[in-house]
């Protein structure tokens, strides 16, 4: 099936009856050629966890966070997930870090990201961070910040996500045509 290049079609039948050794050995082939996002999708498919902490672990340490990240998930690893959240920000991947404290609804780590974002100067990611952290009083100081710096659409932003109507209206009535800007 691999070499025929047949392989939906394999994957389809297999599921289809249920033969999870075989979803397996598919995966194991797509791991022989590196395709860890596909192997990922099918060890899901075959139920197998340990072939997903497994892929997991083996793209953590070729650097592929995303698809660590992906088989973490899947499988709810909340312990690795943690160790792969901190290892993204030790090496200033993050957005991967916010998705991961994201998905673990870590809102001290996600706002521990917004407030580096802030000193390296990445505003949209702090937003993001923060707002998944339902930060409000995080998010109005970024809308300070943005103020400061002319950011007017991106202080409007801040300020709306943090629910601080009376800077809002202070922006929309002194700079009447200013628009939000979706960070």
């Amino acid at each position: 099936y691999f070499k025929k290049g047949k392989v939906i079609e394999a994957i389809k039948a297999f599921t289809l009856t249920g033969n999870k050794a075989k979803l397996i050995e598919v995966g194991e082939d797509y791991e022989k050629v590196s395709l860890f996002s596909n192997a990922i999708d099918v060890y899901r498919l075959a139920d197998n966890q340990q072939k997903l902490i497994d892929v997991g672990e083996r793209c953590l340490k070729e650097g592929r966070l995303g698809d660590a990240i992906k088989a973490f998930k899947i499988v709810n690893d909340r312990e690795r997930l943690l160790k792969v959240g901190d290892f993204c920000v030790d090496k200033e991947k993050v957005e991967y870090a916010i998705e991961v404290f994201a998905f673990l609804n870590d809102k001290k780590k996600l706002a521990f990201v917004g407030d580096k974002c802030i000193s390296e100067g990445q505003i949209a990611l702090a937003a993001n961070a923060y707002e998944l952290a339902q930060d409000a009083e995080r998010l109005t100081r970024l809308g300070d910040t943005c103020l400061k710096e002319g950011l007017l659409a991106s202080a409007l932003h801040s300020y709306e996500l943090a629910g601080n109507n009376m800077m809002v209206e202070f922006i929309k009535t002194n700079f009447p045509n200013q628009k939000s800007l979706v960070l």
